[in-house]
């Protein structure tokens, strides 16, 4: 866990998704790793995950910085599973 200039606890983690979706009418498997970003209590929360463990997450997407068009998940809300 790290920390801003302010003083917020920042996490900076990679999430990995797997799952099943429908597209045209057709089931098909869905696999990505995500960049993401908490603050605060979700930082707080973030910080207790071990690699494996699943989890829901609320957020928003936004860009890493304004010279990078690269998309982070900034995490709101965190349930532990």
């Amino acid at each position: 866990m790290r920390y801003t200039p302010a003083g917020v606890a920042r996490v900076a983690l990679t999430l990995s998704h797997s799952s099943q979706q429908t597209e045209a009418n057709v089931l098909r498997q869905v696999r990505c790793e995500v960049n993401a970003l908490a603050f605060a209590e979700a930082a707080d929360k973030a910080a207790q995950f071990e690699v494996g463990q699943s989890v829901k997450v609320r957020g928003f997407l936004a860009q890493q910085s304004i010279r990078s068009r690269q998309l982070v998940l900034h995490i709101n809300d965190i349930i532990l599973e």
